[in-house]
C-alpha cells in the first residue's frame, strides 16, 4: 500500500519563520516560495511511498518544526446498484459535484546539503551551504570563497597512499561553528562536477577527481596493483569513498554518467568513477602495435551492473597535442 506525506501545520516548537527558513533549505526554494506553501496549509509533500519511506520524510519534517501526517489511500467503495421501477418516472438528473481542489504537492525532500553548480560543463564551481555547526571536507586549496562564520582546520588524511597518488596530504575541514554559513570551491582542472549522496555504497574516484565530501563519508586510498595500475599508463591508485553522505568529485571537462549492464570499454585516460558492483581489467584495445604507434594502447573493460562516470577529455591526450606548440630555442 502507497502512502502520502501531507504537512498539517506548524508544531509550536520553533518560531516561524525558523520552520519557514528550513522548509525553504529543505526543498531548495526561495524563504518567499516557502512562505506562500506553508501558508496553504494542509499542503501534501510526496504521493506513492512505502511506509519506511514515508517515516523517513516525516521525521525529517517534524525536526524542523512541522506537523506532519502520513495518509494511506482510501479504498474506493462499490457503488450500490440501482432498483428500476417501470411505473416510477426517472429520477432528474442530479448536477455533477466538482471535487475538492487536491492539496498542492511540492518536490520531494532531497538529501544532503543544499548545494549549488554553477560555471558547468567547462569551469564548473561548486557552492554549499552549511547549516549551523555542521563540517564539510574539501580537498586541500580547493577552497575558493566562504562566509566569515566558517572556521577552517586541516587534518593529515590518507597518509603514504595519498602522497604516492601526487594528491596533498592534507584534507581541510570548514565547519559553520552557531550559524550557517556557505563556501565556494574551485577544483585545479578546467572541467565539470558531479555529485553522488552515497547509502551506505562504494565509489571509486580517480585519484585527482575528490572535491569535497560530508565527514561521515570515509575516504581511503586503495592501490590497484601492477597490471592495474603501472600498465594501464594512470595510478596506482584509486580513491575508495564509502559511507553515508553527499560526495563531490570534478573532471577535466564534460562529464557523462553511463549506466552499464553487461561489458563495456573504456579508455583508461577518461574514467572518473565508478560503483563498487563493477568488475574491470586492463587489456589492449589491439595487437602490440597498435599498443605502442596508434595511440590508443590500454584500455580498461567493466562488467556487471553499476554506473561509470567519464570525463570528455584526457589530460595525457591534452599534452601529448599541445607538446608540438612548445616554442623551440634555436641554437
Amino acid at each position: 500500500m502507497t502512502h502520502k506525506v501531507q504537512v498539517a501545520g506548524f508544531a509550536g516548537t520553533h518560531d516561524e519563520a525558523t520552520v519557514k527558513a528550513a522548509f525553504a533549505q529543505l526543498f531548495r526554494i526561495t524563504d518567499e516560495k516557502a512562505a506562500q506553501l506553508l501558508a496553504r496549509l494542509p499542503l501534501v509533500i510526496k504521493e506513492g511511498l512505502d511506509a519506511d519511506t514515508a517515516q523517513k520524510y516525516r521525521s525529517n519534517l517534524e525536526k524542523i518544526g512541522l506537523r506532519v501526517e502520513i495518509l494511506a489511500p482510501m479504498a474506493r467503495m462499490p457503488e450500490p446498484a440501482l432498483a428500476i421501477d417501470d411505473d416510477e418516472p426517472p429520477a432528474p438528473a442530479r448536477a455533477p459535484v466538482a471535487p475538492p481542489p487536491a492539496p498542492q504537492a511540492v518536490p520531494a525532500v532531497q538529501p544532503g546539503l543544499p548545494f549549488r553548480i554553477d560555471g558547468r560543463p567547462d569551469f564548473a564551481f561548486l557552492t554549499v551551504q552549511l547549516p549551523a555547526n555542521r563540517t564539510l571536507k574539501v580537498e586541500a586549496s580547493a577552497m575558493a570563497t566562504m562566509d566569515t562564520t566558517l572556521v577552517m582546520k586541516t587534518k593529515l588524511k590518507g597518509g603514504l597512499g595519498r602522497f604516492l597518488t601526487g594528491e596533498s596530504l592534507f584534507v581541510n575541514e570548514f565547519t559553520a561553528e552557531n550559524v550557517p554559513g556557505e563556501i565556494g570551491i574551485a577544483p585545479g582542472a578546467p572541467g565539470d562536477i558531479g555529485h553522488v549522496y552515497l547509502r551506505g555504497e562504494t565509489l571509486y574516484l580517480q585519484n585527482s577527481a575528490f572535491v569535497a565530501c560530508d565527514p561521515a563519508v570515509n575516504l581511503e586510498t586503495k592501490w590497484q596493483g601492477f597490471t592495474k595500475g603501472f600498465f594501464s599508463g594512470e595510478s596506482f591508485f584509486l580513491v575508495r569513498a564509502s559511507g553515508e553522505g553527499d560526495l563531490w568529485f570534478n573532471t577535466y571537462g564534460g562529464m557523462i554518467e553511463l549506466d552499464i549492464d553487461g561489458d563495456y570499454v573504456v579508455d583508461t585516460g577518461n574514467i572518473v568513477a565508478f560503483t563498487d558492483g563493477l568488475e574491470y581489467r586492463i587489456s589492449k584495445v589491439g595487437g602490440y602495435k597498435s599498443l605502442f604507434f596508434s595511440g590508443e594502447g590500454l584500455v580498461c573493460r567493466f562488467s556487471g551492473r553499476g554506473k561509470v562516470w567519464i570525463q570528455t577529455r584526457a589530460a595525457t591526450a591534452f599534452v601529448s597535442w599541445a607538446h608540438f606548440f612548445r616554442p623551440v630555442k634555436g641554437s
